[in-house]
């Protein structure tokens, strides 16, 4: 019997001599490709999930590859039967953040770099190009797991189009610093030449002329940002973890650290005298992305103590207000994007996303696109941690009840596949990767307070930020301690706010520089160096409600 081939969940009887990107066309799923099947391009990627040893050996344009990844035009399934299980790295049913709620629809002024006069188009007055052609400009919230595009027309202001895709960039590592380490150790740039294939084709299927596009504005953590403009990031994975751009900064080799460079240099098939300009970092790891979401949030004018955290493999943390602003960075790792769990997943149809259990202890699982549950992404996580703790499953250290256990007094069954197969379940060994994660994310909270001198409940406003923070059940997240014990009112699950500081700094000057000044009154707390970080850690490793800090008065 013929092996089968599932692609981004589309069956298909593996046929001899043909690749995996062969049975993907037969499928009708669209591989990215610029070289048409020659293996010269590398954006071909899928991660096999399941059958690995069932596929063809390594072939000499894979060799940048490691792990479950590997080019579909150079794969073939080997003759036997069997199963092989793999998905495209850009998966359209993957759910992304595109949006922050309750800000797309405010008036923003419109003063973009580029204008027109007559048929000139003018970038800062500089003449780059003459057309009547519309004069359009993108807006990108480059992320570590996902990427967001924003397509406007610089005239009027209106949002044409946006797209969103996983970054492409994942087989050099879940996290900011296997990405560094795969940057250092493979000369090539293959990192940004993969993402700029899988971005030009995005841009290339807006219904407009890409040469129209003069301006892009981009946002992200400082290693995703800085991997784009082609500088070294090797700075940024030692202590004491900075930018190039910091480091050129303090010296006097540069008066920001925001990078620019053209379209031609950037891979892209925009205009090549189009801008592409970097927003300017905080410090450290916390990069233009967190930069950009206080941009969102008008910060600079704030007179309310606020927060912002955008949790994720970098958790970023931002308190403050108009008088002043502490940030860091967290180290949680992938745990909460489903990355080192067993069961884990992103968030894509098929993922428990929400979990209760009833008074009979059944469990009630939501699904992302309601069909059969194929594992757990973060916020099913939160909210399983949760309910395994209220009803005593779980205690505050994070060990199983014995007594309810199965499979050996191994594990916690959330749901059961036929015949013992496609169960999905959590492991203790999960929720410690959960537990430090978390123990990470709360560290840094404590420190970020403690050295502002206050307590959680002198917090107005506690922005969630970002596609984790955006879908979390809030409650369970004070439960097991994730978030502080406020008041739930106080919460506001904004989305992505990257997204929305990269769009107001797109269509207005003002905003820009508004966004250049103040990243310079962020005060960047590094959590490494404060004497109490490991007592905060250890003690964030417990699941139970996060309470006052003993110091903030």
């Amino acid at each position: 019997m013929p092996a089968t081939l599932t692609i981004n969940g589309q069956s298909i009887e593996a046929r001899d001599g043909w690749s995996l990107f062969d049975h993907a066309e037969a499928l009708g799923i669209d591989v990215p490709t610029s070289c048409r099947k020659q293996g010269k391009c590398r954006e071909c990627m899928v991660e096999v999930v399941e059958g690995l040893s069932a596929l063809s050996p390594h072939t000499d344009p894979e060799r940048h590859l490691k792990g479950n990844f590997r080019l579909s035009c150079q794969t073939r399934v080997l003759a036997g039967s069997g199963h092989v299980r793999c998905h495209t790295m850009r998966r359209g049913q993957m759910r992304i953040e595109r949006h922050a709620v309750g800000f797309s629809d405010r008036a923003l002024p419109l003063d973009p770099a580029v204008t027109r006069d007559g048929h000139r188009i003018l970038i800062d007055g500089v003449e780059v190009e003459r057309s009547t052609a519309p004069i359009l400009g993108l807006a990108m919230d480059l992320g570590t797991t996902t990427v967001v595009l924003r397509l406007f027309d610089l005239e009027t202001g209106d949002l044409l189009a946006d797209t969103s895709f996983e970054n492409p960039q994942r087989f050099g590592g879940a996290e900011v610093m296997a990405r560094i380490a795969y940057d250092t150790d493979h000369p090539g740039r293959l990192l940004l030449r993969t993402l700029a294939g899988y971005l030009s084709h995005a841009i290339e299927k807006f219904p407009v002329d890409p040469k129209s596009i003069y301006e892009l504005v981009v946002v992200g953590n400082s290693t995703m940002r800085d991997l784009f403009f082609r500088q070294s990031v090797h700075s940024i994975g030692q202590s004491p973890y900075r930018s190039i751009t910091e480091i050129e900064m303090e010296a006097g080799k540069r008066a920001t650290t925001s990078l620019t460079q053209t379209g031609l240099r950037s891979l892209l098939p925009i205009h090549p005298r189009a801008r592409v300009y970097g927003a300017p970092i905080i410090s450290g790891h916390v990069g233009a992305d967190a930069a950009a979401a206080m941009l969102a949030v008008d910060l600079a004018h704030e007179t309310r103590r606020v927060a912002i955290m955008d949790i994720g493999t970098n958790t970023e943390l931002i308190v403050g207000n108009r008088d002043r602003i502490l940030a860091a960075s967290c180290p949680a790792g992938p745990a909460f994007e489903g990355g080192a769990i067993a069961c884990g997943m992103p968030a894509l149809e098929g993922a428990i996303e929400s979990v209760a259990i009833d008074d009979k202890g059944c469990f009630h699982l939501g699904i992302i696109g309601d069909q059969k549950p194929e594992g757990i992404c973060g916020s099913g996580l939160i909210a399983s941690l949760s309910e395994l703790l209220r009803t005593g499953r779980m205690n505050d250290l994070g060990r199983f009840d014995r007594d309810r256990l199965d499979h050996d007094d191994s594990r916690i069954t959330l749901f059961r596949g036929d015949a013992g197969s496609g169960d999905v379940f959590l492991l203790e060994r999960d929720v410690n990767e959960l537990a430090q994660a978390k123990g990470a994310n709360v560290a840094g909270l404590h420190v970020v307070f403690s050295r502002y001198g206050i307590d959680f409940s002198d917090i107005d406003v506690f922005y969630l930020a970002g596609g984790f923070g955006r879908h979390i059940d809030v409650e369970a997240a004070k439960r097991i301690g994730l978030v502080p014990n406020l008041p739930t009112e106080k919460f506001i699950q904004a989305g992505n706010l990257a997204i929305e500081g990269a769009t107001m700094a797109l269509l207005s000057k003002t905003k820009r520089q508004e966004l250049e000044d103040v990243v310079r009154r962020v005060e960047h707390c590094r959590l490494e160096t404060d004497p109490h970080f490991f007592d905060f850690f250890v003690e964030g490793c417990q699941f139970k409600p996060m309470e006052g800090i003993p110091c903030a008065r």
